[in-house]
């Protein structure tokens, strides 16, 4: 089976929620794993709120069968248990389609989380595994510094930005309350992070050993937004 799956270029092959709806009983079994450890903490008394994430999903219909099959899952097990447990269903931001089709995901996800990593690989057609190669050459000076800095490590504003902007923008007016985060490496970068702050993210996950730089990333981006906005009052 394993060599049957062998893909040429497996990052935009079968994968994230494709195999789930192709091999149903993986969501079968994720699911019922989550779900499961969930009941088991409120059986202890801990209080947690599972967020199932299906990722690379592309499309609303594609988006649908996996969480009417999530909440079908989680629903019979929740009973079964007779234990109250809340949680939510959303998806992972990481394609242009997805960015652009925003409005419509929303409709289905609880909450966005960007998947910025593949979203910059994909909006750029840069591969982060391979364009190490040439990447320092197009950040010279000597050359026009086509790049301020490495995509990969600071989230290009200008163009994977203006997706993440729209993509928020399109789910919120559709689901006004709609929770929205961001993962990968630029959760950890204070630039990216203060982009997040402006455009209306509700938090950034990070690797442990960056999360200070985040939650110190994220303050400065508080108080800058705060002295834009005072600037522009009139004086009394």
């Amino acid at each position: 089976r394993a060599e049957s799956l062998k893909e040429t270029n497996p990052m935009l092959g079968h994968r994230g929620c494709r195999l789930l709806i192709t091999y149903p009983e993986i969501l079968d079994m994720q699911v019922g794993a989550i779900i499961e450890a969930a009941l088991e903490c409120r059986r202890e008394g801990v209080k947690v709120i599972p967020e199932i994430m299906h990722a690379l999903t592309l499309d609303k219909k594609e988006l649908k069968i996996l969480v009417d099959e999530t909440r079908r899952i989680a629903d019979n097990l929740i009973e079964k248990a007779g234990i109250k447990l809340d949680y939510l269903v959303g998806t992972m931001i990481e394609l242009p389609r997805a960015a652009l089709l925003a409005d419509q995901l929303a409709e289905e996800a609880e909450f966005f989380s960007f998947g910025t990593n593949d979203l910059t690989q994909t909006v750029m057609g840069l591969s982060r595994d391979d364009a190490g190669r040439f990447l320092p050459q197009y950040m010279d000076e000597e050359k026009a510094a086509i790049f301020s800095s490495d995509p990969f490590q600071t989230l290009d504003v200008t163009g994977v930005g203006m997706m993440v902007d729209w993509a928020i923008k399109k789910g919120r007016a559709t689901r006004p309350k709609l929770k929205v985060g961001i993962c990968g490496e630029h959760g950890g970068d204070p630039e990216s992070v203060k982009f997040c702050y402006r455009v209306g993210m509700n938090y950034v996950s990070a690797s442990p050993f960056r999360v200070p730089i985040a939650r110190l990333a994220a303050a400065q981006g508080t108080i800058e937004e705060k002295g834009k906005k005072n600037s522009k009052r009139p004086p009394r």
